[in-house]
């Protein structure tokens, strides 16, 4: 069982990291925020199976994965929603 700091850390790490930056950039390349939050939570599951390599991919139910799928979803559509506010073409 994580602790409540141990949760915090993980959360802002993952914000960030891999998810919360790509996810923003992967976001920004599309203005549906369906294929941005997608587009975001394969770079948390990549990312996640690249730094915590000892994981496996028996274990698939893991809190690190879970908070990097999280805020790659809600990254990348916060990304696609960027786009689409601050795009005038």
């Amino acid at each position: 069982m994580l602790g409540v700091l141990e949760i915090l850390g993980l959360i802002a790490g993952n914000i960030l990291n891999l998810p919360g930056i790509l996810g923003v950039g992967l976001g920004m390349m599309t203005r549906n925020p369906v294929i941005g939050a997608v587009l975001g939570a394969l770079v948390g599951v990549v990312s996640t199976y690249v730094f915590f390599a000892d994981l496996g991919t028996g274990t698939l139910v893991s809190p690190e994965l879970f908070v990097a799928v999280g805020v790659g979803m809600v990254f990348g559509s916060l990304g696609s929603f960027i786009r689409r506010v601050g795009a005038t073409v």
